[in-house]
């Protein structure tokens, strides 16, 4: 595995057991307040964002997401040859993170979630919060890109909030996540629709950002 993949491997593997492993000890911790419960997911995720994208980004781009994969080579900014690599790498350590994180939590490996997410509420969340991401990204790259790693911690760790989805954004998460009976989890037969509003997500902002962010002139 060359270094951008193992990147990308190690990176995504992280972030679950970030997303997932905090929201374990949140539930856990909170006495059944969901809100505590979140705001604490919220920040742990937020944070662990921030140092994966600082370490990792001069590596691999600090992708971790097959959404903003496929938005960097819409922008020509990704080789194609290189998309699927990325996409499969990402998928294999977001699973490989959360069962590491059912491990330390002493829970079955193996096991999927019973937690529903669905509706239009829900989907169109998960449009907004994946375009929202991307403006993040490509805004942060455009005008000052020593802050895109603070500027994406803090746009998901507010996106938890503000959006009904609590902002999963990123299809190698959202079927990560899927395999996780726990706070952060979502029932495998939700899971497709999430992943096609995240694409056309991406569809909407590979349409608008370049313009937004184009050259003054």
């Amino acid at each position: 595995m060359n270094q951008k993949l193992l990147a990308e491997f190690i990176g995504t593997a992280m972030l679950l057991i970030g997303v997932v492993g905090s929201g374990i000890m949140a539930e856990n911790l909170s006495g059944g307040n969901d809100g505590i419960a979140l705001l604490a997911n919220a920040i742990a995720t937020g944070a662990m964002l921030y140092v994966l994208i600082t370490t990792l980004g001069p590596v691999s781009g600090a992708h971790f997401n097959p959404a903003v994969t496929l938005a960097f080579a819409l922008r020509r900014e990704h080789p194609p040859a290189q998309i699927l690599p990325y996409v499969v790498v990402q998928i294999i350590g977001g699973i490989l993170g959360v069962w590491f994180t059912h491990i330390m939590f002493d829970l079955p490996i193996l096991q999927t979630s019973t937690h529903t997410r669905t509706g239009l509420p829900l989907w169109s969340s998960e449009i907004f919060a994946t375009f929202g991401l991307l403006f993040v990204i490509f805004g942060g790259i455009k005008h000052k890109p020593d802050t895109v790693p603070t500027l994406v911690a803090l746009y998901i760790t507010g996106a938890y909030w503000f959006t009904s989805s609590t902002s999963f954004a990123n299809p190698a998460v959202t079927i990560a996540r899927s395999l996780s009976d726990t706070f952060a989890g979502i029932y495998p037969a939700h899971m497709p629709m999430f992943i096609v509003m995240q694409l056309i997500g991406v569809a909407a902002a590979s349409l608008i950002l370049p313009h937004l962010f184009k050259d003054q002139t």
